[in-house]
């Protein structure tokens, strides 16, 4: 008999379209089709098999966490109501009171605020660490100490971060690592291929990428992930069943929509870094970004996120903002349509100036969050802005 061929793996666009798919039979529709209902029929006598939106087990559920599962190769996946929900669950599944977390000094705003004020009120210790710092890391590790949580690359300030010198160490003393990879997407990069053991994405972003839909999602290990299912279940951060089909219908162009947006970037980030309007440019894709080096190693692309300083500072921002007239000022990312963000007045606004720009935010810094317009026309918007 002939030797029988392993199937071909399939590539992360065809996954993006069709993992989790049931076979293709006579009369089954394409589309997956929307069971918009909050309750199904139970089994008689027993508990087993119980299906229940909150319990994240119903079948929009279950596909777009399939899905999402092969994109990042992680064994299991959940998918929850809001991204700052998925970092909640994902953290709160690993720490319990008297636990000790290290987390980098680099991250959004919202989870610094949860980690630094919620976390406190709980019993759980969180020391930020300054990744640059030599050893940092490793001089702040505790007997309590379990987990670390970074974000790469950072929101807002793009700097990408080696997993490989934090992974040596999580592994070296037992920790879980956890990163958030939202700003990336398993287009540009997959935590889990560089040694982390946890990878949490908001999915209002580049994963759903239409700015229609709200959610989060965290993968790892399947007996991991149902401790996250766990906490989803009791605290109430399950997505109902029309954001869990909006994020499948999002997930089908991923892979086209990512490799525009950073085809895109890296055309802006480029002009950007000609204009004498502005001071810096935050991009990984430039040969001068000190994270340039890691980002070719460790990432597939380089993101259809920057930041720019202006020079003139805030009051530059504001005019700069208001003068355009394509690219819309609104605090999300990720999506088709362009977006220009301030984080002083978003996501940072609860820093003062001189702890925002110890972070690298300092007045003038702005967030673009690139779309799939042409680029032609997205940095003649730029540049009449800056005129």
């Amino acid at each position: 008999m002939p030797p029988s061929r392993r199937p071909r793996p399939h590539a992360l666009s065809t996954l993006a379209v069709h993992a989790g798919e049931d076979a293709h039979d006579a009369d089954s529709p394409v589309v997956t089709p929307l069971y918009q209902s909050v309750n199904f029929v139970q089994e008689v006598g027993q508990g087993e098999g119980l299906r229940y939106p909150r319990y994240g087990n119903t079948p929009n559920a279950e596909i777009v966490q399939k899905r999402l599962a092969a994109l990042d190769k992680a064994e299991a996946c959940v998918v929850t109501s809001s991204g700052m929900g998925a970092t909640a669950c994902a953290l709160l599944a690993l720490l319990r009171p008297g636990d000790h977390l290290l987390a980098c000094r680099w991250i959004y705003g919202g989870t610094q605020r949860l980690l630094m004020e919620e976390f406190a009120t709980l019993g759980i210790d969180v020391t930020l660490v300054d990744p640059m710092e030599p050893r940092g890391w490793r001089k702040r590790v505790r007997k309590e100490t379990r987990a670390v949580f970074l974000e790469s690359p950072v929101n807002p300030t793009c700097r990408v971060l080696d997993l490989r010198p934090v992974s040596y160490l999580t592994h070296e003393h037992g920790l879980a690592l956890v990163v958030d990879s939202t700003f990336a997407s398993p287009v540009n990069f997959r935590p889990l291929e560089h040694g982390a053991d946890v990878v949490i994405h908001s999915t209002t972003k580049f994963l759903n990428g239409h700015h229609d839909v709200i959610g989060g999602a965290v993968l790892g290990t399947a007996p991991y992930i149902e401790e996250v299912r766990q906490k989803m279940i009791v605290w109430g951060q399950a997505p109902d069943p029309f954001a869990c089909w909006m994020l499948e219908r999002g997930l089908k162009t991923l892979d086209v929509r990512v490799r525009r947006q950073n085809e895109n970037a890296m055309r802006i980030a480029h002009w950007c870094d000609n204009r004498k309007e502005v001071k810096a440019v935050h991009f990984p894709g430039l040969p001068d970004s000190p994270d340039h080096e890691v980002a070719l190693a460790q990432m597939d692309g380089f993101g259809g996120m920057l930041g720019i300083e202006l020079v003139g500072g805030g009051r530059a921002a504001d005019r700069f903002i208001r003068k355009l007239r394509l690219i819309r000022h609104a605090p999300s990312l990720g999506g088709v349509d362009s977006l220009v963000s301030e984080p002083r007045h978003s996501s940072h606004s609860h820093l003062t100036l001189e702890e925002r720009t110890r972070l690298g935010i300092p007045d003038g810094f702005l967030r673009l969050s690139i779309g799939i317009e042409d680029g032609d026309d997205l940095i003649a918007d730029l540049d009449q802005a800056l005129h």
